[in-house]
C-alpha cells in the first residue's frame, strides 16, 4: 500500500490557516463475511431504508490540478507519497466488483479520481464496464468526472469505448481566476476546448460543476451562466464543502445556494423543475421563455446544497477507492477493505455477501448532523480526502 504520509501540520500560505493532515489510508476495516449470505436481489437497503443505486469508483489518487478546496499544493506537493501502482485495483478487479454491485441494485457507475483521465488505458475499463448489465438486464449508466485538461485529446476514445456521459469541473470562466484556483497555471481555454471536443464526439448530456467559494470565484456565477445558457451543457453550482481535512474549510466561505439563485435571477429568469431521478443531488432550475415557461433549448442549471440543505436521507451512493476500500459517505473517516477479499481468492458469493452486510449496516448522514458535530474532528475521526474517493 506504500509508505503512508505521516501526520503533520502545514501552514497554508494562501489562507494563513493551520491545516492538520493525517494519512486516512491507514484506517481500514476488514470486510467481514456474514454467517448468512444475502443473495443479490437487485434491492439492497441500509438502516434508513435507502437503496443502493449509484457506485462511484476512483481509478487514481493523482491529479494534475492543485485546487485549494481539494488537493492544495501545500499538502499534495512533489514529495507526496501517492499509492504505488500495485496497490491500485486492476481493471478486471474493478469490473468484478462493479458486476456484484449491479446485482445489488446499482444502476449508475461514475468514474472519478483524482483525475481519472490520468489512469493509463482507462478506455479498456470503460469498455469492460459498458458490457455489464444491471439486475433487470439493462446497461448501467456509465459516467465520468474530469477536470477537462486531457479531454480534448481523449473525448472520442471515451465515447467509442462506451462512456455515456461526462461531468467537467470548471470553477471560473475568467482565465486569471481559473488559473489561480487550479494553482498550476492551466488555461481555461483548454478546458473549454475539451468540452467542445466532447460535444463533437457525440456527448449530449454534459454537465459542468462549479464549486462556489465566497470571495474567491463567486463573481463568476453570472458569467458562467451566460456562457453555458443555450449551449446544451448543464451548469451546476456546488456549495464549498468540508470534505477531508486539508482544505482549511470555513463556513464563512460557503455561499448558500439560495444566494446563488438570487444572483442568477437578477438577470436570468428561472423556473423550478422536478427531479430527474430519485436521490438526485441537484435542485433543478430551467431557463424561462418570455411567457415564464421553461425553454428546453435554453437548458437548465442545478444547485447542489450539501451544506445548507442536506440531502442525506435520499443518498443512494457508495464509493470505491482506487485501492479497493468501500466508503459509505463522502465525509467518511474509514472504509471497508474489499481488495483483500478479491486478492485472497474469495468467490463472488462471499464478496457479494460482504457488500450487502456493509450497506445494510449503513446509517451515515453527516451533512444532516454537521451543525451538531465538533468543528474540528478528533484525530482518529478525520475525514477521507475528496481526491481519494472522488466528489
Amino acid at each position: 500500500m506504500g509508505t503512508p504520509a505521516p501526520a503533520m501540520t502545514i501552514m497554508s500560505a494562501m489562507s494563513e490557516r493551520i491545516i492538520p493532515v493525517l494519512d486516512w489510508r491507514q484506517r481500514v476495516r476488514p470486510a467481514t463475511i456474514p454467517s448468512i449470505s444475502t443473495v443479490p436481489t437487485g434491492e439492497l437497503r441500509d438502516l434508513l431504508g435507502r437503496p443502493l443505486r449509484d457506485l462511484r469508483i476512483s481509478v487514481t489518487d493523482r491529479c494534475n490540478f492543485r485546487c485549494s478546496y481539494c488537493m492544495p499544493k501545500e499538502v499534495f506537493g512533489k514529495d507526496y507519497p501517492y499509492l504505488p501502482h500495485s496497490a491500485l485495483l486492476r481493471f478486471e478487479e474493478i469490473t468484478r466488483l462493479a458486476r456484484l454491485f449491479l446485482a445489488h441494485g446499482v444502476r449508475k457507475i461514475r468514474l472519478t479520481g483524482g483525475e481519472p483521465l490520468l489512469r493509463k488505458g482507462l478506455e479498456e475499463l470503460i469498455a469492460q464496464l459498458a458490457a455489464l448489465r444491471t439486475a433487470d438486464g439493462r446497461a448501467p449508466e456509465l459516467t465520468l468526472t474530469t477536470n477537462g485538461a486531457l479531454l480534448a485529446r481523449k473525448a472520442e476514445i471515451l465515447k467509442d469505448a462506451g462512456l455515456d456521459r461526462l461531468t467537467v469541473s470548471l470553477d471560473a470562466l475568467d482565465d486569471a481566476v481559473f488559473r489561480r484556483m487550479n494553482d498550476v497555471d492551466f488555461p481555461v481555454a483548454e478546458v473549454l476546448a475539451g468540452i467542445a471536443a466532447a460535444q463533437q464526439a457525440g456527448f449530449t448530456r454534459i454537465k459542468v460543476n462549479m464549486v462556489v467559494k465566497r470571495g474567491t470565484n463567486d463573481q463568476q456565477i453570472l458569467p458562467m451562466a451566460r456562457h453555458f445558457r443555450g449551449s446544451g451543457v448543464t451548469l451546476r453550482f456546488i456549495e464549498y464543502m468540508d470534505v477531508g481535512n486539508s482544505n482549511g474549510w470555513r463556513m464563512d466561505e460557503v455561499l448558500p445556494s439560495a444566494e446563488v439563485l438570487a444572483r442568477l435571477r437578477t438577470e436570468l429568469p428561472l423556473v423550478p423543475l422536478p427531479p430527474s431521478a430519485p436521490g438526485e443531488t441537484a435542485e433543478r432550475w430551467g431557463y424561462a421563455d418570455a411567457q415564464g415557461r421553461h425553454d428546453p433549448t435554453l437548458g437548465e442549471i442545478g444547485l447542489i446544497s450539501s451544506v445548507t440543505r442536506a440531502f442525506c436521507r435520499d443518498c443512494n451512493r457508495a464509493r470505491l477507492s482506487t485501492e479497493g476500500q468501500l466508503f459509505l459517505c463522502l465525509f467518511a473517516h474509514e472504509g471497508w477493505d474489499l481488495r483483500s477479499l478479491l486478492r485472497s481468492g474469495a468467490d463472488d458469493v462471499t464478496i457479494a455477501a460482504a457488500i450487502a452486510a456493509i450497506w445494510q449496516g449503513r446509517s451515515e448522514r453527516y451533512s444532516e448532523l454537521r451543525s451538531t458535530l465538533p468543528a474540528a474532528p478528533a484525530q482518529g475521526a478525520r475525514r477521507v480526502e475528496m481526491s481519494y474517493i472522488g466528489g
